[in-house]
Parts: C-alpha cells; sequence; structure tokens
C-alpha cells in the first residue's frame, strides 16, 4: 500500500492579500458594468492605514474608484478602527493609466486578423503570453482535489460564524490547511486541520479552540473522515489579535494557488484578480478548467491536467497538453486530438461562451474560482460532458 500525504490552504475574505484581490475585482466588476469592453489590468497593496490602486486601465466608463474600494473594505469587514483597519479612515491611492498602445493593437486585432482571417473568433490576439493550467478530479462532487475543497470549505464557515455572529469576538483575517492522507492515490482520512482566526482580546484561547471545533471544523470536515489521530491545530502561536493589513501587508495576486487547485496541479504563475478575459490569465485558465473537468465527468479520466499556451497578439494557443497522469480510458494524444476538435480556445470564443463581460469576478475572489457549485459558473458546467462520451464511442481501449 502506497501511502502520501497532501496539504492544501485557503484564507478569509479578510486576508490582506484576499482583500487586495476583491478590490481589484470590485473595481473590474464596477468598470464591466458601464462598459463590457473595459481593459484592466489592476492591483491593490494594502498596509495600516493605506490601500493603494495601480495599473492599467482602457474603458468609457466612469467609475468613483474609492468609494467602491472603502465598500469593499467595510463589506470585508473592517469597518472598526478597533480591528487596525477602517475602511472610513484610510488613505485611498490611486494610480491607473491607460493601457499601452503597444498591447492593444495586438488584443483588438490578432495577428490572424492583421493576415487576413475573417472568422470572429480571430478579432482578439491574447492579451499577453504564458502558460495557463486547468485540472479536475473525481476525487469531490465538484471535481476538486480533497484538501482545498475541504480548506475551503473550512474558512467559508469561519468567515460564516463571524458574520451571523455565532462567535462574536472574531475578525475578519483568518486562514485554513487541510492535510489529507492518500492511500493507492485515493483519499482515505485527514490527518491534520490548521485553523488560524483573528479575535478580540478578551476571548480565551481555550474558548477559541473549543469553539473553533464545534461550530467550524466539525459542521465542515465529514465524520468519516475524522478519527483519533486526526491532528487539530488551532491559533498554534497562542494568539491572533493583530490582523489584516495592520499584521501583513496585502497584495493582489499573492494567493494563486489558493485560488486554483491548492498546488494539486500546475500553475503558470499569473494571478486572476482585476484582470479582464482578454487576459488570458483569467479567461484560458477558466476554459482548461472546464475542459478537463467534462473529461472526468465524461468518465474518460479520473484526473485531467490540461495546459494550454499563447503569445501576446496572437489568437489560438501555441499549444495543448493534456496529461491524465495513467488514469484514462484513451491515450493522452487522443483527448488532445479531441479538444482541438471540440473545445475552441482562442480569447474571443472563451470570451463569448462564458459571457465574460459581465461583472461577476468579486464574487470569485475569495474562496476559490472553480469547484463553486453555488455561483452556477459557466466554465463549470458539464454541457461537453455527453460530446466528449459520444466522440469516443466504440473507440475507447
Amino acid at each position: 500500500m502506497e501511502i502520501r500525504f497532501f496539504t492544501s490552504e485557503s484564507v478569509t475574505e479578510g486576508h490582506p492579500d484576499k482583500m487586495c484581490d476583491r478590490i481589484s475585482d470590485a473595481i473590474l466588476d464596477g468598470f464591466l458594468t458601464e462598459d463590457p469592453e473595459t481593459r484592466m489590468g489592476c492591483e491593490t497593496t494594502a498596509t495600516t492605514g493605506l490601500i493603494h490602486v495601480m495599473g492599467e486601465c482602457s474603458s468609457k466608463a466612469v467609475v468613483d474608484i474609492e468609494k467602491v474600494v472603502r465598500q469593499t473594505v467595510a463589506d470585508v469587514g473592517y469597518d472598526n478602527g478597533a480591528y487596525g483597519f477602517d475602511a472610513k479612515t484610510c488613505a485611498v491611492l490611486i494610480s491607473l493609466h491607460g493601457q499601452s498602445g503597444d498591447i492593444s493593437q495586438g488584443v483588438l486585432h490578432a495577428l490572424e486578423a492583421r493576415a487576413g482571417a475573417s472568422e470572429a473568433g480571430f478579432q482578439l490576439g491574447a492579451g499577453d503570453q504564458g502558460m495557463m493550467f486547468g485540472y479536475a478530479c473525481d476525487q469531490t462532487e465538484d471535481y476538486m482535489p480533497l484538501p482545498i475543497f475541504l480548506a475551503h470549505r473550512l474558512t467559508q464557515r469561519l468567515a460564516r460564524v463571524r458574520k451571523e455572529k455565532i462567535l462574536d469576538y472574531l475578525r475578519p483575517d483568518g486562514k485554513s490547511q487541510v492535510t489529507v492522507q492518500y492511500e493507492n492515490g485515493l483519499p482515505v482520512r485527514v490527518d491534520t486541520i490548521v485553523i488560524a482566526a483573528q479575535h478580540s482580546p478578551a476571548v480565551t484561547q481555550s474558548r477559541i479552540h473549543r469553539d473553533i471545533v464545534r461550530h467550524v471544523i466539525y459542521p465542515v470536515i465529514p465524520p468519516k473522515l475524522l478519527d483519533s489521530r486526526t491532528n487539530i491545530y488551532v491559533n498554534a502561536t497562542g494568539r491572533f489579535e493583530i490582523g489584516g493589513p495592520m499584521g501583513d501587508s496585502g497584495l493582489t495576486g499573492r494567493k494563486i494557488i489558493v485560488d486554483t487547485y491548492g498546488g494539486f496541479a500546475g500553475h503558470g504563475g499569473g494571478a486572476f484578480s482585476g484582470k479582464d478575459p482578454t487576459k488570458v490569465d483569467r479567461s484560458a485558465s477558466y476554459a482548461a478548467r472546464h475542459a478537463a473537468k467534462n473529461i472526468v465527468a465524461a468518465g474518460l479520466a479520473r484526473e485531467c491536467v490540461i495546459e494550454l499556451a499563447y503569445a501576446i497578439g496572437v489568437a489560438k494557443p501555441l499549444s495543448v497538453y493534456i496529461n491524465t497522469q495513467g488514469s484514462g480510458l484513451v491515450p493522452d494524444a487522443y483527448l488532445i486530438e479531441m479538444v482541438n476538435q471540440v473545445c475552441d480556445f482562442r480569447p474571443a470564443s472563451i470570451i463569448r461562451r462564458f459571457q465574460m463581460r459581465r461583472p461577476i469576478y468579486q464574487q470569485l475572489s475569495s474562496y476559490g474560482h472553480f469547484g463553486r457549485a453555488e455561483l452556477q459558473l459557466p466554465w463549470e458546467a458539464l454541457d461537453l460532458a455527453d460530446s466528449f462520451r459520444e466522440y469516443f464511442a466504440g473507440k475507447v481501449r
């Protein structure tokens, strides 16, 4: 028997990096609401008493960015100076400028269109070069790896018990970490759970530990995955009163592994938040996830990694890579042939298929961009599974 352990983490929307992701996506949503053709790459930094919004934006929209920033920070929960950060009193600096003309000409007119291609899919070129990964597996009902699936559920629950005042001493910052034991590649138990929860000075650590186990961990982790050997650590430093931007600086795009698969699959390195869908860092990652999920849902593999590579200003991906880690019913080369015929990975086609020029991004800034059944995201739909099965009808080895 082969025994392995794998660990993933998640953070709440009050974590300083995640708050910056949320601000960047809230600003993007604000611009897309007024101008769906907005092109934006917006990053946010945060530290004690200060938020700085920077980047590039080309849009016809007029948005009160400072108002969006303050409202987003308040919605996260930093609305009281006692928490170390206050939406009403923090300074807000804005340094957005227009998109580079050199980049813009390649995005608005793909290399193929400039060479004479008239098809609609060649209208847009990729907004940057790079590699994007998509992944799916059969470990959970949402086709996500179990460690990140559980870690997200824990931080969502941690935020919920704070907002609903079930645990009224909690504050916005928080983290979770889950280690899952695998036997012969299958998840069998949770070995370790780590929770870090920001709190008021008045509460004791013994009460926090007791409450977190009762109100956060037990409602989330299936009992069959817990046993007498499961380790549980709550606020292992002994105290977590100073959090958010006062405890550590925040930056958009610093939790990209939390956004995707918890380290279980590759990541091209590009952040999602604050980027409009012409940026393939975002849109192509969603498209790769969609294809991988439908391959697994079709029963063609137990897990699937898809990599797409792009050149700036070019519509068609340079390469499509698929690896099912030996779990596929057909050779990976056949799956590559299939997705190249069935899926259209050109940016304009991805944007149109998933209706991505809408203000839908702030809701994704925390708890992952994938496996979010409650949001009914178009790239999570299983609308290609039947087509994939039919493609290989009678061909399965």
